[in-house]
């Protein structure tokens, strides 16, 4: 067997380190920074989601509430999809709904409300 020079090797491909005197230098990569930039990066996205979510869960409760309001509040008549009804307080502070609209009447008059096809109960302007 033969003696081959110093810098020559069977398999180069497959070594981990250079096998020639003009190839460049391995030097392993600082990922820190690049760790901590994504950290920064995916904390403000959870964080974001986070307070995305917290505000379409407090808007559910109240779209809750106010069904809640409705549904048991008294009124002898069938709703009737997509048209605008007024909840009020009566005499002994119970809760109806009613077609007569705020300006019609001196009732105190808690909001107005259209039923959707979905059968929920949406506050609106009037």
């Amino acid at each position: 067997m033969t003696k081959k020079p110093d810098q020559v090797v069977d398999n180069p491909g497959i070594i981990p380190y250079t096998t020639n005197v003009g190839a460049p230098a391995i030097q392993k990569e600082d990922i820190e920074v690049w760790k901590q930039r994504s950290v920064v990066k995916v904390n403000h996205q959870f964080k974001t989601r986070f307070e995305e979510l917290k505000e379409q869960y407090k808007q559910l409760i109240e779209e809750i509430d106010w069904n809640d309001l409705v549904y048991n509040s008294k009124y002898s008549f069938e709703p009737v999809i997509g048209e605008v009804y007024y909840l009020y307080y009566n005499i002994k502070e119970e809760v109806f709904l009613s077609l007569i609209s705020p300006n019609e009447w001196d009732k105190q008059c808690i909001g107005a409300f259209k039923l959707g096809s979905d059968q929920k109960w949406m506050k609106t302007n009037g």
